[in-house]
């Protein structure tokens, strides 16, 4: 894994994104890993891998063990738009 300091980081955050396309980056903070540079790819396949993400659908879905009825029966809005008038702006 390459390793840069946070001062070469600042100087040339071009050269650090290049090095993470390769492999995953450690930025060093006064000699200690501080922060990890990857591509999204590669920190989306490590969430994948460990069963974290999840799509917006997969968080509101219903699972199959779970026996829910949910009722849902909206009365309709009897409201009609009104005209806006501009007079009274």
């Amino acid at each position: 894994m390459a390793s840069i300091t946070s001062r070469q980081f600042n100087h040339d955050v071009g050269a650090a994104k290049r090095a993470a396309q390769v492999e995953p980056v450690v930025i060093t903070d006064r000699g200690e890993p501080a922060y990890v540079l990857l591509t999204y790819d590669e920190f989306r396949r490590l969430r994948i891998e460990r069963g974290e993400w999840r799509s917006v659908a997969d968080v509101f879905r219903m699972h199959d063990d779970i026996d829910i009825e949910i009722e849902f029966d909206p009365e309709p809005s009897r409201a009609l738009p009104r005209p806006f008038d501009f007079d009274d702006a």
